[in-house]
């Protein structure tokens, strides 16, 4: 991976000196290095996959997900803070913690509030702003290289949390707005990041162009994630939500562990300096790291094909779907739908409640594959499905009620 930003973060200051009262010279965050932006880019996709993991997979749901995920953050800021000086396991499991929190704070807006993401993308927006425009004013520079007290600290992660909300939003707002598939997604984000490189190295202002790279980091980061934990069918690789983490965190693990014992060996590195055993090391160990990776979700996608082949027959009765509607082939979620309609038809609404809890998980696995399709037509058929758990989760369900919300949802399904 290239870094779009040189070693030397002294030009990440408005000023030469960052002027007003300083308590502290011990710098609590780290230098913008490739490792930097390869850990950055990582963490967001954990916070992606893992967030999804424990939502869906596991079976907790976005409210209790989210509030593990904020008690989780707030132990995880009252240690950063804690600390003297920039401390690599808790400054990056803060990040990881960050970009969940951030990324539920907008699908809270979209999914439960039903805010609009061209409203959401506009509010975070004007967030971000805000809290640039007061922290500047505060401090009177918005340096990197100087987050050395508390109040710059506390107005650092303020616009950290506010742009993985805002990437959040206006990343889902691209991805829907020009269809843009996993791949496509992945390419032109990164793409973008690296302009800022090269505008940063043409003359433009370094700050902006890291906090707008920073901002892109989750979009990319989605897009990446989605892309390799996508069943194959919607365009992904099928690796899966759970593998993907694991080997993200690893590769994760690796990197912030090299930096742990750099700082302990040698202290915290400041402006102006080069980053652990010298800035083409660090090209190698953060490369080495994105090689792993692809090395090991293309190994893990080869075995998945080999073990179970595609038929010419599958192919074609898949492209005969999707030719039918702008999701396409819906068939998996059509078979859970009729076997909860039997149990309810039969009179076994406990047993239907419980098969209904598949076609929640299987819908929400699917929803950054088949959403991009047709936003539309995905949000008609997340109603049909509300409605369905709605009726069978309720108190004291009624036998004829599940029946009208089994049917209404089969015919979305079938429906072009």
């Amino acid at each position: 991976m290239s870094m779009p930003f040189p070693l030397n973060t002294s030009a990440l200051q408005v000023s030469d000196e960052a002027p007003g009262p300083v308590k502290s010279r011990f710098m609590k965050v780290p230098i913008i290095t490739a490792t930097f932006w390869t850990i950055k880019i990582l963490s967001t996709t954990v916070g992606e996959t893992f967030a999804d993991y424990l939502a869906v997979n596991v079976g907790l749901g976005p409210l209790i997900t989210t509030g593990m995920m904020i008690t989780l953050l707030a132990v995880a800021l009252v240690l950063q803070f804690r600390t003297r000086s920039y401390t690599p396991w808790i400054y990056w499991l803060s990040v990881v913690l960050v970009s969940i929190v951030g990324t539920q704070i907008t699908d809270f807006f979209t999914d439960t509030l039903g805010i609009s993401l061209y409203v959401s993308t506009a509010i975070f927006t004007v967030l971000l702003i805000a809290v640039f425009t007061t922290w500047y004013f505060q401090e009177r520079t918005l340096a990197i290289t100087s987050i050395d007290t508390v109040r710059r600290e506390a107005f650092y992660w303020a616009a950290i949390l506010t742009a993985f909300a805002l990437g959040t939003a206006a990343g889902d707002l691209a991805t829907e707005a020009l269809g843009l598939g996993f791949l496509w997604g992945s390419i032109i984000f990164g793409a973008l990041i690296v302009a800022c490189g090269i505008a940063v190295r043409a003359g433009a202002p370094v700050v902006a162009a890291f906090w707008v790279a920073y901002v892109l980091t989750r979009p990319l980061g989605a897009s990446i994630g989605d892309l390799l934990t996508q069943d194959r069918s919607y365009g992904g690789m099928g690796v899966g939500a759970a593998v993907t983490s694991v080997l993200f965190l690893a590769v994760i693990l690796i990197l912030v562990v090299r930096e742990q014992i750099h700082v302990q060996r040698h202290g915290v590195l400041t402006k102006g300096q080069t980053a652990a055993g010298g800035r083409m090391r660090d090209f190698v160990w953060a490369g080495a790291g994105m090689v792993a990776i692809v090395v090991a979700a293309a190994t893990v996608t080869s075995l998945q094909a080999e073990q179970a082949p595609v038929s010419a027959a599958t192919l074609s009765s898949a492209t005969g779907a999707q030719a039918r509607g702008p999701l396409g082939d819906l068939s998996t979620f059509s078979a859970i739908v009729d076997d909860v309609t039997a149990k309810i038809e039969a009179g076994d609404l406990p047993a239907a409640r419980t098969r209904v809890k598949d076609l929640e998980t299987a819908w929400d696995s699917a929803e950054a594959g088949l959403k991009p399709k047709s936003p539309a037509a995905w949000g008609t058929m997340d109603k049909a499905i509300d409605g369905e758990l709605t009726s069978l989760r309720a108190d004291h369900p009624d036998q004829g009620t599940c029946l009208a919300a089994t049917h209404h949802l089969q015919s979305v399904i079938d429906s072009p």
